[in-house]
């Protein structure tokens, strides 16, 4: 989580502020009308917080596997008083098994570049046992595409991430989409963001899209 500054338990996120109008209206496009969405990797909570205000008819699930992460969600929740905004859940995406019995959609934003490569790959084996068929998993953040960085800048921030961890670095979105296919989830839609990021939809079932 980096970038962060803290008030008490609230850690903030300046890419939060600047990127969440633009996530939002491509969820109000893809989520379902009615159930829980599991968002993975939540951070701040930020996200949590505002996306649950703005879609009162989801239910929003934050987790995360990190304690101040955790306490951050919870900070921000509490002056909100949503009553769609669940607790925040420890979930390791890596885990086989996921602290949660049902969700009709799951949202991951900036996770699967500043994580291993086994947390992607947690990520779509938890979200195909999860989601029902037709389920989407929304995924925002940089890639590479066919193997090229889309931007310059993001061949900068991987440089700069694998100098940081060597298990991290932006993606190639076919290794990921290779990957999601084989726990049964197809890519839907690929959105361009601003800053040179993608919004990647996939679902569960259903042929690949072309």
């Amino acid at each position: 989580m980096s970038g962060e500054t803290t008030e008490g338990e609230a850690l903030f996120a300046p890419a939060t502020a600047r990127n969440g109008a633009a996530i939002l209206d491509v969820l109000r496009a893809v989520l379902p009308p009615a159930g829980t969405v599991l968002e993975v990797a939540s951070g701040t909570g930020e996200h949590a917080v505002r996306f649950a205000a703005a879609l009162p008819h989801l239910r929003w699930q934050p987790s995360d596997p990190d304690w101040r992460a955790l306490g951050s969600i919870a900070a921000h929740a509490r002056p909100a008083a949503l009553p769609n905004l669940l607790l925040p859940l420890e979930l390791d995406a890596c885990a086989e098994a996921w602290p949660v019995a049902r969700a009709e959609a799951v949202v991951c934003i900036n996770m699967i570049h500043i994580a291993p490569p086994a947390a992607t790959a947690g990520l779509l084996a938890g979200a195909g046992r999860l989601l029902p068929e037709g389920g989407p998993l929304v995924l925002y953040g940089p890639f590479r595409v066919s193997g090229v960085h889309t931007a310059e800048s993001n061949a900068r921030f991987d440089a700069d991430l694998r100098m940081r961890d060597p298990e991290w670095g932006v993606r190639d979105l076919e290794a990921v989409l290779a990957t999601a296919a084989g726990h049964g989830l197809h890519l839907s839609e690929r959105i361009a963001m601003p800053a040179n990021n993608l919004c990647v939809v996939l679902r569960k079932g259903g042929p690949a899209a072309t």
